[in-house]
């Protein structure tokens, strides 16, 4: 398997050119302290050194190998230590965290840039960082200064790791149904007693301590508070004291991302403490839940970036068949690239992934925005991260399984065998479907709670300025501006049909969700597949100009119909799904 490469010319220039970041962070104080865009060009260049050399070496070991459950303790792959050592000493961890803690205060768009290159290198390990990085986030929006000074230091640091339990067996997405207790002490602790399953990174050998962030329900209530509880409790002078009562059961044996630990947890009367107001846990969770949302897009864009290039180059050197017409060279036998179906193939990962990585750094600058902004352009950005985190994280992780199998196909039999490493993709970037709220989860609360929630005011504000944008270009062709903002016309039409019937039909939504989300992807894939042409027109490289206005003829021929295809399966309405008696089934 060949070596990963970041893609740094492609992120430089999102950055530079289609998304101006130096003006968005020079415009904002806290930023302008933290980065411009040399230190921003430094990290990427560091980063891609870190996953070309640190990361990925571990990435195959690790699956092969796997975690191991021995004598109690959940012990990571070979290797996996020293490289989450070297990791963590390097602040990767704490990249985007707050500088008064430790963090490195580095603006989200430059961290999900960050996060591609990592996830493209190893997925299973990239987890670890990415979970602690989450809990660091929640707990510093809403755990009280005595928490934060005693956890979010050696969070940061990566000295500590973090986890997020919410999921029971009896408890999937529906956490109503929880039953882990918190019981109150004197001294205004809690203790916590249950069992959660499914829990990523719960217990490894990587870090001295596992903070925990666990929901759980306080006697004599229905409602759900959160609570930080240590592996290890901490003492007064931040020390680490005994054990607290959170032990492992086993861990699950999985289909895929085998070094990555998912853990049964048991909490035992484990000392912790509430984080936000009682009974309001959820609301200081989903601080934690968005993050890891568009961790998990992301985790879909990095395959799609790391399956298009093994399959590139395998196209490219993979000898088999002559092209249609005669060889161009009078060989017997060609590279498969010339084939019609492989380029198929290829131009459809590649134009995917463009459009998603454009879409990770639009949703990460909305975030600095949302975070760092002030006024109107702070809540407009606030409104843009409810929007698009759950498109973020179904529609990058669907077409990121779609990317892997499609590079996957292209290798032929060779991309069913383990020499190669293209099923490890298939398989490592198939739980991002499905953990953090399934995508059709996050299809209904797109266009039940974003879309309709607000009788369309937030989509219709982020399609009123795509097409501004697309009137602003002034290198694409009129017919590709006409097509995306006719689309965007029907897109809110079908948006307003689900509006004005979401009551009179309540399984509507429900059964037209995902179609609806599709939908919007495809729409706004290709409006960025627009956006980067139009911008590259005047790249310093040829070829990269070249490159983005091929890809973008292929997208606007060949993918943005399906826009039309999901419109018309949403406009069709549940009656073909909510019809039939359950006895059909």
């Amino acid at each position: 398997m060949n070596p990963y490469q970041a893609p740094l010319t492609e992120m430089r220039f999102l950055l530079e050119t289609v998304f101006d970041a130096p003006t968005t962070w020079a415009q904002t104080p806290a930023l302008a302290e933290a980065v411009d865009l040399d230190t921003a060009n430094a990290i990427l260049e560091e980063a891609d050194k870190i996953s070309r050399e640190l990361i990925h070496p571990i990435n195959r070991h690790g699956d092969e190998q796997g975690v191991k459950f021995e004598d109690a303790k959940v012990i990571t792959p070979d290797g996996y230590k020293a490289t989450y050592d070297q990791y963590a000493e390097g602040g990767w961890v704490g990249l985007c965290g707050d500088p008064e803690y430790g963090g490195m205060g580095m603006p989200k768009m430059l961290g999900v840039l960050v996060d591609e290159m990592a996830y493209s290198a190893c997925n299973a390990f990239t987890l670890y960082g990415s979970l602690t990085a989450g809990a660091a986030l929640a707990i510093n929006a809403h755990a009280s200064d005595e928490l934060k000074d005693k956890y979010l230091p050696n969070l940061y640091s990566g000295v500590w790791a973090g986890a997020m339990d919410m999921t029971e067996p009896q408890a999937g997405s529906d956490l109503r149904n929880i039953r882990t207790k918190a019981v109150p002490n004197e001294d205004g602790s809690y203790n916590i007693s249950g069992s959660k399953i499914f829990i990523t990174g719960g217990d490894h050998d990587l870090t001295e301590n596992v903070i925990h962030l666990v929901l759980a329900k306080l006697p004599n209530t229905n409602g759900i508070s959160l609570f930080l509880v240590p592996k290890f409790k901490v003492t007064d002078s931040g020390e680490i004291g005994e054990a607290n009562g959170v032990t492992v059961g086993s861990i699950e044996h999985k289909m895929g991302l085998k070094g990555s630990a998912t853990c049964v947890m048991n909490f035992d009367e484990a000392q912790g403490y509430l984080v936000g107001k009682p009974n309001r846990g959820l609301v200081c969770m989903f601080t934690m839940m968005n993050y890891e949302r568009l961790a998990i897009g992301i985790q879909g864009l990095g395959t799609s970036q790391a399956a298009y290039q093994m399959a590139s180059d395998y196209a490219k050197e993979r000898v088999q068949g002559v092209a249609a017409g005669g060889s161009p060279t009078g060989a017997t036998s060609d590279p498969i690239i010339v084939h019609g179906d492989v380029r198929r193939m290829l131009l459809t990962i590649r134009s995917l992934t463009d459009a998603g990585r454009a879409l990770s750094v639009f949703t990460g600058k909305q975030l600095d925005l949302a975070k760092h902004g002030e006024g109107e352009e702070q809540a407009k950005a606030a409104r843009y991260v409810g929007l698009l985190t759950p498109v973020a994280k179904a529609f990058l992780s669907d077409r990121g399984l779609d990317a892997a199998i499609m590079a996957q196909q292209v290798f032929g039999g060779h991309g069913y065998i383990r020499e190669t490493g293209i099923e490890q993709l298939v398989r490592d970037t198939r739980i991002a479907q499905i953990y953090e709220g399934t995508n059709g989860i996050q299809a209904i609360d797109f266009l039940g709670r974003k879309t309709t929630g607000d009788n369309l005011a937030a989509l219709t504000e982020f399609v009123d300025e795509c097409k501004q944008q697309l009137d602003n270009l002034v290198n694409t062709q009129d017919n590709h501006k006409q097509a995306l903002l006719q689309r965007f016309d029907a897109l809110l039409a079908t948006a307003d049909t689900i509006n004005q019937n979401k009551l009179s039909s309540p399984a509507l939504i429900n059964a037209c969700a995902v179609d609806f989300l599709d939908a919007f992807g495809y729409l706004v894939y290709g409006y960025y597949n627009v956006l980067l042409s139009d911008n590259a027109t005047d790249h310093i490289d040829t070829q990269f100009t070249a490159t983005k206005q091929a890809v973008a003829n292929f997208y606007m021929d060949k993918l943005l119909p399906k826009v039309d295809y999901h419109l018309a399966q949403v406009n069709a309405g549940d009656s073909a799904i909510i019809a039939p008696d359950e006895a059909l089934f």
